[in-house]
């Protein structure tokens, strides 16, 4: 029978790196046998000893102030728009990407036809009926699905609506990460089952049940490989059980012998049961998973959904602008966005908080000679520009990290004047920086060449 952890392939043989790691019974992230992996496989996952590459993706609904998301200049001499100060410390590690926009999003001219598709640039059914395209987060997590034990966390602040709002399904405004063009990627709004999902003991003992299955494995491995790689299986084999303390001295003397997640298990309690009452609590919380499951390698891609399109939060943690006494909470998100004030502008600055919260705590744990944050892409996107006016001709997106040192910041990308802006290209090149490379996607067959 077929091992779980090997298959025959063209070449040589395939081995899931983080399947073998669990079948041999080490923490997760630690290396594997180099000589279990043949050339095309090498090429496609990259090397074996530096860490992953990351990717975070954050909504904010109903779009910012029409005046104030801009960016101009380079590095450490960058101006920001008010809505973007929050992130002024991370302005060399920031790109603002102006311009593109998704054609098939322009046509229902309202919140959920806008949104369904803001990560597929497919096109959308309408007359309540449910079908969009398989997210871009998701085409990555699906490429990446054994290598770790949640290859998909989506996390939410707001319950889904499930009502049909002008022709179109809600549904579309309250989930932007799609599994298959008929299936919403389940939305997590309980802090604690996300925390659980990450790091729930019964998970734990049915990856230590692997080990069993271990001797049966190599001895079937061997039976297939080369003489001189026998010798190596065997070598590791009898070094499984020290191997923790070679790569802690390793460390000491400043060698890469492999890499391994800068956490082995949260560094933080469980979350209280239920959803807080708090939606700053809640949003923060949410971060710190997000950041949890980056920091133990539980999960490389996480989508966070700070609120719904056409929103109904309101913001009690927020002071008004005219009196300092009261709380933004006389008016919904959705229809504050539409006042385009003062008020909106602290409710838009009190989201980008959120990514610049995510950026200090990625940027704080230390990953070989940088950070997390180093191998880390954070998009931060809205459905539309401004929310006043639905437009959406051009998409704000915001990206913060350096991708594995493939995305260069302190930048603004401008491609208004662009032949082929799809957000799509975008996509693209994100993909491509994951280490899952396409052609085409969406409406998009030229990456951009900026990034990545």
């Amino acid at each position: 029978m077929t091992s779980p952890f090997l298959s025959p392939a063209r070449g040589g043989l395939a081995c899931s790196r983080r399947a073998v790691l669990q079948g041999l019974g080490v923490s997760m992230g630690l290396p594997w046998l180099e000589s279990f992996r043949p050339r095309a496989a090498a090429a496609a996952e990259g090397p074996v000893a530096g860490p992953p590459t990351r990717l975070a993706v954050l909504f904010a609904g109903n779009g910012f102030h029409s005046s104030e998301w801009w960016a101009e200049g380079t590095g450490s001499a960058m101006k920001l728009g008010r809505v973007l100060e929050p992130l002024a410390e991370f302005r060399e590690q920031f790109v603002l990407v102006k311009g593109l926009y998704h054609e098939e999003a322009r046509k229902g001219n309202i919140h959920s036809s806008q949104t369904g598709n803001l990560l597929s640039g497919a096109p959308l059914a309408s007359g309540g009926e449910i079908r969009s395209g398989t997210s871009f987060d998701q085409v990555i997590a699906q490429a990446h699905r054994r290598a770790t034990k949640v290859p998909s966390l989506v996390l939410g602040c707001e319950r889904a609506n499930p009502s049909v709002h002008k022709n179109y399904s809600m549904l579309y405004s309250s989930h932007i990460s799609w599994s298959s063009p008929t299936t919403p990627t389940p939305l997590e709004l309980y802090p604690a089952l996300a925390f659980d999902r990450l790091f729930k003991d019964d998970v734990e003992r049915g990856d230590a049940s692997v080990l069993d299955a271990v001797i049966e494995d190599a001895a079937d491995l061997r039976r297939r490989i080369s003489l001189a790689d026998r010798r190596k299986l065997d070598e590791y084999l009898d070094s499984v059980r020290d191997v923790e303390s070679r790569i802690e001295g390793a460390g000491t003397r400043g060698e890469l012998q492999g890499w391994r997640p800068p956490l082995e298990a949260p560094d933080r309690p469980r979350p209280p049961d239920g959803i807080p009452q708090d939606i700053a609590e809640h949003m923060r919380l949410m971060c710190d998973i997000l950041v949890l499951a980056f920091q133990t390698d539980t999960s490389r891609v996480v989508t966070l959904k700070l609120n719904n399109d056409h929103s109904a939060l309101r913001f009690p943690n927020l002071t008004r602008v005219d009196n300092p006494t009261q709380g933004i909470d006389y008016m919904i998100h959705h229809l504050l966005s539409h006042s385009d004030g003062e008020d909106w502008l602290k409710v838009n600055q009190f989201f980008v908080e959120q990514m610049a919260y995510l950026g200090r705590r990625l940027a704080a744990t230390q990953e070989g000679e940088g950070s997390v944050l180093d191998n880390t892409v954070v998009m931060l996107c809205s459905s539309m520009m401004a929310g006043a006016r639905h437009d959406n001709d051009q998409l704000p997106v915001a990206l913060l990290g350096g991708g594995g040192g493939r995305l260069a910041g302190g930048r603004t990308l401008d491609y208004t004047g662009a032949e082929q802006r799809q957000l799509c290209r975008l996509f693209l090149s994100l993909m491509d920086v994951m280490g899952v490379p396409s052609q085409a996607y969406g409406d998009a067959t030229v990456a951009l060449e900026e990034i990545g």
